[in-house]
């Protein structure tokens, strides 16, 4: 796989819902409804859009995001397309700063 998709829907209740898909090719509607989209080949963000506004297209910063709620997806993401990477949240490195 290369893209993360999510995409937010917005339900009746006012409350917005998340779906998650992974895929190998981008299409045209992934395009038109997806909210955030990640490229894992590229390493680029091709679109990265919150309720209507545009967010700015940092990869790193979307994927420390994401890395929290989907990890073992985006660890695989990057081994599938070539990558090999070493990465620690910041929430461990902090606790672990302040003990030691």
């Amino acid at each position: 796989m290369r893209y993360l998709i999510l995409t937010y829907y917005k339900k009746a209740d006012g409350k917005i819902d998340e779906a998650m898909t992974l895929s190998r090719n981008l299409k045209q509607r992934d395009l038109q409804t997806g909210s955030v989209i990640l490229d894992f080949k590229k390493l680029v963000v091709v679109k990265a859009n919150l309720n209507g506004d545009s967010v700015p297209k940092d990869f790193n910063r979307i994927v420390e995001y994401y890395m929290q709620h989907y990890k073992s997806t985006i660890e695989r993401l990057f081994k599938e397309n070539g990558y090999e990477i070493d990465y620690k949240i910041k929430e461990a490195e902090e606790s672990n700063d302040s003990t030691g």
